[in-house]
């Protein structure tokens, strides 16, 4: 099979090494993480203008690399072939491997700002956050996701922690969301599966989103 994959630069480390190991020939393309800066509205009419522009007639199924992203994919439409992503609220459901364990984290570390190596590298920093934001915080969580060529990143997590006052805890990510998107490994429990002419609507359930 061939795939076109469309990924929010934030995983881009992720996606190459996933894409590596995929039995399937895989073509990809990163756009700028700025996109979530655009507000939904602006963010969807980036995303469906980078699934417009696919060459159909190459792929047989595209792969998007983003989550619900604050409503960011709501209303996006498969055109000529089928389009999977994955059944998350926002991309730190992608570096756990699903929505489940995320949710597990969350629910007992609400006060968490999650750190990767594409967050790092590509994100914002906490300065430009703003304060209005990161009073919200007390602990910056690095998840290591086995794709870092040593622990600068990891080192820099802790030292911004130690900065700021916060507390510092270390996860060991999971690539296996990421590695079965750009697999087709598309189970109903974690991925939806757009048909031609359907669009991507929030389910509000444990689903995270549905097809209309």
């Amino acid at each position: 099979m061939r795939l076109k994959a469309i990924s929010c630069e934030i995983l881009y480390r992720e996606m190459c090494a996933a894409v590596a190991r995929s039995p399937h020939q895989v073509d990809l393309e990163f756009l700028p993480k700025g996109l979530h800066d655009l507000g939904a509205k602006g963010m969807l009419r980036r995303l469906q203008a980078a699934l417009d522009a696919v060459d159909e007639t190459r792929y047989e199924a595209i792969a998007l690399g983003y989550a619900l992203c604050g409503n960011g994919v709501a209303g996006l439409q498969a055109r000529g072939r089928p389009v999977a992503l994955p059944r998350a609220h926002d991309c730190i459901t992608l570096f756990l491997g699903g929505k489940e364990r995320y949710l597990e984290y969350f629910d007992n570390h609400p006060d968490t700002y999650f750190k990767t190596s594409g967050w790092i590298e590509r994100g914002q920093n906490l300065e430009q956050v703003g304060a209005d934001l990161t009073h919200n915080y007390s602990r910056l969580t690095f998840i290591e996701m086995g794709v870092e060529p040593d622990d600068r990143f990891e080192r820099q997590t802790r030292a911004e922690a130690a900065e700021l006052g916060w507390a510092f805890e270390k996860l060991r990510g999971d690539m296996s969301l990421i590695e079965r998107l750009v697999g087709a490994r598309w189970d109903a429990g974690d991925f939806l599966v757009l048909q031609p002419g359907q669009r991507v609507e929030p389910s509000h359930d444990a689903s995270v989103i549905r097809a209309e």
